[in-house]
């Protein structure tokens, strides 16, 4: 990603954000953004948006895909539903579990019969509290987050999370009691495999 995709991204991320969280706290969760790797990091390590920006760029693209599930389910008037600043909120900092979290390491890749180093992600988790529960935990550690918001970013991964897959059946409960979460999931997905590119 260029240098002007990932200012754009920025600003974009940044009106939204300021657009709709207005919660106290709102303002030092931005700067502690803003001060970390969060417009620069990738998404992941190989697999969706693994590039410098991916990060921001799929928490835009969760955003925009979200809002038009939330359409496609309660109609153009879905604020009845679920406010717009619950939205930006769990859209926009479902991930930042991912800040501070990937460094770029290099590997030798043999290249026109040259051996060259060549840059790649690995993980170095400072905080190993989880995925989306450590997202919930930063974020709630800056603004209040609602119990909707909470669960829906708790549960964002769906069956990728570790607990699913350790057996945990707390998700499926989650999604019926809180049917925004499951929208939420699926939005996220289809960002991920259907907006994005490794």
């Amino acid at each position: 990603m260029d240098e002007t995709m990932l200012e754009e991204n920025q600003e974009r991320f940044i009106q939204i954000y300021n657009q709709y969280i207005k919660r106290e706290g709102a303002d030092n969760l931005l700067d502690w953004l803003i001060n970390s790797d969060f417009f620069t990091a990738p998404a992941s390590s190989k697999f969706h948006s693994a590039y410098e920006g991916g990060l921001c760029e799929h928490s835009l693209k969760v955003f925009d895909r979200y809002v038009r599930l939330l359409k496609m389910e309660y109609g153009e008037e879905f604020s009845n539903h679920i406010s717009m600043e619950s939205v930006a909120i769990i859209a926009l900092l479902h991930d930042v579990c991912k800040v501070d979290f990937y460094k770029t390491d290099y590997r030798n890749v043999k290249v026109d019969g040259q051996w060259v180093q060549v840059p790649y992600y690995t993980v170095e988790d400072k905080l190993p509290y989880g995925h989306g529960e450590k997202s919930v935990y930063i974020v709630g550690s800056f603004i209040k987050l609602t119990r909707e918001e909470a669960i829906c970013i708790n549960w964002h991964g769906g069956g990728f999370d570790e607990r699913v897959r350790g057996g945990s059946y707390a998700m499926a409960e989650a999604y019926y009691k809180f049917p925004n979460a499951m929208i939420f999931h699926t939005a996220d997905m289809m960002a991920t495999y259907l907006d994005e590119t490794r």
